[in-house]
């Protein structure tokens, strides 16, 4: 089989920097960019080289996947099924399907951040935040942390506020990425019709401070987090769910839906947060309503999710994952 451009490329930058690990970020794990995972996965079967396939998202995960004329592709490359991959996944669901579908066994490691090192106060940049950001003095300031994706749910923060009866405003993050533009002008639309306030902010979001081209400041998310009143986290279907693990982080309080591996791999940890079960009930929002008036309530839940985050989900953790990867890896005979 003739060598394709990016088998190439690969090629070359393993030989240009004498690359002992490939560490593979989704690419072997949801078809994205097929031609590839195609070359990753025929590279690695010619090289035999220790690989860790970390995967986040799968096919079978994804509706708009399922239907496909590319069967055996995906079954080749995503994932592959190869000796010298080491894979990885961040949910025990996800563990569990990859041996039912691949016959693969599989590491879980959760996602992590840094909870040894909490995060800096705000400082005189974000002074102007809110403002900035649209929401007035006198709102609750709601943030959703994600992508406007209709696996995030986002109608029921609109409901959360509409019954709520309180004036406060829902500001979402992040663009809409790959998954088109309709479900953005969906929720623009409900908005109007519940006559809820919410502004989408990607355009001064960014992963770096900055200046817009017409000379307005760009926030980062952990520029926004501490402003937040209440984080809004109600996804219908999420791999793990970092929008969680950043507003513990960020020791803010969190309405969040009982989506599937929430209630698997970190309900049961012992997180506090206002729950609910795919429909937002009347408990619910007296839920809301309290911690919207009691800061001192606040700050004994952000506190104790803070430490059960160092504890199950800290960058520690992380590295006692990765020294039992790594020795697994580089222990194969064929590479003593």
């Amino acid at each position: 089989m003739p060598v394709t451009a990016k088998q190439r490329r690969v090629y070359e930058f393993i030989r240009k920097y004498d690359v002992e690990l490939l560490i593979v970020e989704n690419a072997l794990s949801i078809p994205m960019n097929i031609p590839l995972g195609l070359a990753l996965a025929e590279l690695i079967a010619e090289t035999d080289m220790p690989v860790i396939g970390h995967h986040h998202d799968f096919a079978w995960e994804r509706k708009r996947f399922l239907v496909n004329c590319i069967g055996d592709y995906l079954e080749m490359a995503f994932p592959p099924r190869l000796p010298s991959i080491h894979h990885v996944v961040i949910n025990s669901l996800a563990a569990t399907e990859m041996g039912k579908r691949r016959g693969i066994n599989v590491s879980v490691i959760p996602n992590v951040m840094d909870y040894d090192n909490p995060p800096d106060p705000p400082d005189e940049y974000t002074a102007s935040l809110r403002a900035d950001l649209q929401v007035d003095p006198d709102e609750y300031f709601f943030l959703q942390p994600t992508r406007p994706l209709q696996r995030k749910g986002i109608e029921y923060a609109f409901e959360l506020i509409r019954r709520l009866g309180a004036n406060a405003r829902l500001v979402i993050s992040h663009a809409g990425g790959d998954e088109g533009n309709e479900y953005k002008e969906h929720i623009r639309m409900y908005a109007k019709l519940l006559d809820v306030h919410v502004n989408l902010v990607s355009d001064i979001v960014d992963t770096e401070r900055g200046i817009t081209r017409d000379g307005r400041k760009v926030y980062t998310l952990g520029d926004v987090y501490p402003f937040a009143d209440l984080v809004t986290f109600p996804s219908l279907l999420e791999g793990f769910g970092n929008a969680f693990l950043e507003a513990v982080y960020y020791r803010r309080p969190i309405f969040i839906n009982n989506y599937t591996i929430y209630s698997i791999d970190i309900k049961p940890k012992g997180f506090q947060a206002v729950e609910f079960n795919g429909f937002v009930t009347e408990e619910t929002i007296k839920h809301v309503r309290k911690i919207l008036k009691d800061r001192k309530l606040v700050e004994e839940m952000t506190e104790h999710n803070y430490k059960l985050g160092k504890q199950y989900y800290s960058f520690t953790v992380l590295e006692q994952h990765l020294h039992v990867l790594l020795h697994s890896c580089f222990s194969r005979g064929s590479l003593e």
